[in-house]
């Protein structure tokens, strides 16, 4: 009798611990400021050295018939502070988000910040105005690598290495065969070796080129977009008309223009052209301010066979000009520096 009035007693003392568990736990559970306060309450009742823990190793004193009961009743125990402290975990993190939330909270009603808005660059700008202007009238848009061999840059232009002319151009020279090009006369050269031989041509040449030269006028890296016309029967009246259309279209129907001789190897005859505008006439003499403005000719004879077309059955012109001259013409800009410092408030003017 006394064995199973023991056994009675442990079983009683065993649910009231349970219970007092599962009270101290609920009300611990309801104080809990933080996710880390909860965790240590988790851990303190249903931790390997929890206070559940400690109750159930006492199960070892009960007969086989009433461990099973404890175990069941210990479990929902588990079960019901694990429930509770799930919803208070949801419960803190609710609070949390709901903090933060106000916290990071924007008043739409406040004007919205001014959003910059990009320009286009004013040597993009004229640049895409000049090819646009020659587009309108036919030609295509072709282009090559910056980084030239020599054969392309000089002597398909009929330029060999012992040509005087050469000293005309500072190159830079990576290897002696190979250079950062020096104008976009590649580009024709190329254009030419990939046609057909003695086919038509209408193209123009866009892009960077390079030479050592820099001061207020000159860059050492600059910008080109050269023209080459091949057909039968060019003549140079066609290479002054077209020019004629083109810098009417680009500076406005009141420019003047003309033609002087000069003189470059890969045109023969050559001219270079100039333009004036009325507003830029002196006022006592009505004299126009002439401004040099690009390079032009009928292509050499030379350069036709050394690119496998007939000077016999076919001629051409080609033309070149600077497109930082066109653009400090075009937007009244008196140092070609500003191009590349990049200051904004040069910037934003276009």
């Amino acid at each position: 009798m006394d064995d199973a009035g023991d056994l009675i007693s442990k079983v009683d003392d065993m649910k009231k611990e349970l219970n007092e568990l599962r009270e101290a736990a609920t009300n611990r559970i309801a104080l809990c400021a933080d996710e880390k306060e909860l965790q240590d309450t988790k851990v303190a009742f249903l931790g390997k050295k929890g206070k559940l823990t400690a109750i159930l190793r006492s199960m070892k004193d009960l007969s086989g018939e009433e461990r099973p009961v404890m175990g069941a009743l210990a479990n929902k125990v588990r079960e019901e502070i694990e429930i509770q402290i799930s919803g208070k975990l949801e419960e803190l993190k609710t609070k949390r988000l709901e903090a933060q939330i106000k916290n990071e909270m924007t008043d739409i009603t406040l004007p919205s910040r001014r959003r910059k808005i990009g320009h286009i660059h004013p040597l993009n700008k004229a640049l895409q105005e000049v090819v646009k202007s020659f587009v309108r009238m036919g030609y295509s848009v072709e282009e090559g690598p910056e980084i030239e061999e020599d054969f392309y840059n000089f002597e398909c232009l009929n330029l060999p290495k012992d040509h005087p002319a050469r000293d005309m151009q500072d190159s830079f020279y990576i290897t002696p065969e190979i250079l950062l090009r020096t104008h976009t006369s590649p580009v024709q050269v190329r254009t030419l070796r990939k046609h057909e031989p003695n086919s038509p041509i209408r193209m123009n040449a866009p892009g960077k080129v390079f030479r050592w030269d820099n001061d207020a006028t000159h860059s050492p890296v600059f910008h080109q977009v050269e023209g080459l016309v091949i057909d039968k029967g060019i003549k140079f009246s066609d290479l002054k008309g077209t020019l004629a259309l083109f810098l009417k279209d680009l500076f406005g129907s009141d420019t003047k223009i003309r033609f002087r001789a000069s003189y470059f190897p890969f045109t023969e005859p050559s001219a270079e052209v100039d333009i004036s505008f009325s507003s830029r006439a002196h006022s006592e003499s009505a004299d126009p301010d002439w401004l040099e403005i690009l390079g032009c000719g009928m292509v050499h004879n030379m350069v036709l066979k050394l690119n496998g077309y007939d000077p016999e059955q076919v001629s051409g012109f080609a033309f070149g000009m600077g497109i930082e001259r066109i653009a400090m013409l075009l937007y009244g800009i008196d140092d070609l520096r500003n191009f590349y410092e990049n200051d904004v408030r040069f910037l934003e003017q276009f």
